[in-house]
């Protein structure tokens, strides 16, 4: 099962984030096999980070709030919120097989809360800049609660558009990298 996992930051955290660093690491090291993306949303300034992205495929919910809530930055305190919710790989691919690589161009989280009927249950016709994107799920996997997307786009607001306008509660738009280890 697929489960997209949002942990933000709580303010003022940021020196906890870092001490924590290598343990979040390396707790995560221990998912790799699963990851399907991951990585930081950042601040206007394009370096602080306001959360951390993880798409990852787990056996059940169970791991999914254990990989959530066990995480160490969460259980020290670094996030002031989590959103876990099932997901669907609608590429069928990880972020690492993007085709646009690692970098260039900018790159941004953007979450559709839903209302309503399902919206942007399958691909979009902007694949291509696509790098994850599938829909947010209730814990059975039966409703439909949003979509996530991370996108290569030219601004915040041709990445919002990635989205249908008017078919959701509201639409979040975040700066966001490609995360994991340095080498």
């Amino acid at each position: 099962m697929e489960f997209f996992c949002y942990h933000r930051d709580r303010r003022d955290s940021l020196a906890l984030r870092l001490e924590l660093r290598e343990e979040h690491w390396s707790f995560m090291d221990r998912h790799a096999a699963g990851m399907i993306a991951r990585g930081p949303t950042l601040a206007a300034d394009g370096e602080t980070p306001t959360g951390s992205v993880h798409i990852v495929d787990l056996p059940d919910a169970a791991a999914a709030r254990a990989f959530a809530f066990d995480e160490p930055g969460y259980q020290a305190g670094v996030y002031r919120d989590v959103l876990l919710r099932r997901w669907h790989n609608t590429l069928g691919r990880t972020m690492w097989d993007f085709p646009g690589g690692r970098t260039g161009g900018n790159r941004y989280l953007v979450l559709g809360l839903g209302a309503g009927r399902a919206a942007e249950v399958d691909v979009c016709p902007e694949r291509d800049d696509l790098i994850a994107y599938g829909p947010l799920l209730s814990d059975d996997g039966g409703t439909w609660l949003g979509t996530a997307a991370l996108i290569r786009a030219e601004g915040p607001e041709r990445a919002r558009a990635v989205l249908t306008s008017g078919r959701y509660a509201d639409v979040e738009v975040h700066d966001w990298v490609f995360g994991g280890r340095p080498a």
